[in-house]
């Protein structure tokens, strides 16, 4: 008898741990969402993951990264940059669709983004970009979209307002951003727009065009091991901005990835190291107007 019952005991103790290694398994997809198994049915509140996966190339996406760019000496950036982000996402609620990998999901996300002129001896800080923002998101398929209300306020740097001639705006404004995504097997494309209104200094109402196209490896560099985890992921990113005639800016960005663990027991995050290259009207805070272009290589972590 008590060897039968230590046969069960054994058999509901493998039971439990297999369980617990199958709600650990990771929804991939395309890009991997990062939505645990076990978070895949029904209503979830503070869910891990999301149904929409970060843009690969867009200058100012969700997340953190370091990244070291070389631009033109006539832009107000410099020659030499730090180029940081720091941001993060908490899942508020998500209501899952029929399939897995499907559903709804409204969140809270944060980010800063800033620039270090490299070229002084106390890197000084030009400037911060502040965005916090409500994204509501949704897939159906292989179709996924976002709409997202944010707000962004630009302070620059003080050692930057020592510089000669520096003007300083009190640069802010806030946004609604709508964007609709198809995944073609290892392609992605995307596109979309946004609505720019109560800006400070005040201006006219504006609209931003926005759209591009990412290519993700299937599978990974080898079929297992370590070298599974990493795959080959480009992307291209495109913005056009009303106030500033339409002028074109994009950004390129390509590089490895290297995705979550799949057998691990806490979602883990996946991290990219990316060259990159930017022509354009600036992304950051007041300088909207100034023609740059950069390139150069940065570290990224995704939420």
């Amino acid at each position: 008898m008590y060897r039968s019952l230590r046969v069960l005991a054994a058999a509901m103790l493998w039971t439990v741990l297999g369980a617990a290694r199958a709600g650990a398994v990771h929804v991939a997809g395309n890009c991997d969402t990062g939505i645990p198994g076990d978070e895949t049915l029904g209503f979830v509140s503070f869910p891990r993951g999301d149904v929409f996966c970060p843009l690969i190339a867009d200058p100012k996406g969700a997340g953190s990264f370091l990244s070291y760019v070389r631009g033109r000496s006539a832009s107000a950036f410099g020659t030499d940059l730090g180029s940081v982000g720091v941001g993060d996402r908490l899942g508020l609620a998500r209501w899952n669709g029929p399939k897995v990998g499907e559903g709804v999901q409204i969140s809270l996300e944060g980010n800063i983004y800033a620039q270090f002129d490299l070229n002084t001896p106390s890197y000084d800080l030009i400037n911060a970009d502040y965005v916090i923002g409500l994204p509501v998101t949704l897939r159906r398929d292989r179709v996924s979209g976002r709409v997202r209300l944010y707000h962004q306020s630009s302070h620059l740097g003080d050692e930057y307002l020592l510089r000669p001639g520096t003007q300083r705006e009190n640069f802010a404004f806030e946004s609604i951003e709508s964007l609709l995504s198809i995944d073609l097997g290892p392609l992605r494309a995307y596109g979309g727009g946004e609505y720019l209104f109560n800006g400070t200094p005040a201006r006219e109402l504006s609209w931003v065009a926005h759209g591009g196209a990412e290519l993700r490896q299937p599978g990974g560099l080898a079929a297992s091991g370590r070298l599974s985890r990493l795959r080959l992921i480009a992307g291209l990113d495109f913005k056009a901005i009303e106030e500033v005639d339409w002028k074109l800016a994009w950004s390129g960005r390509a590089g490895i990835e290297v995705g979550r663990s799949p057998g691990a027991e806490h979602r883990s995050r996946h991290w990219s190291v990316l060259f990159e290259y930017y022509d354009g009207p600036s992304p950051y805070g007041q300088f909207f107007r100034d023609q740059v272009s950069y390139y150069g290589v940065g570290l990224h972590v995704w939420p």
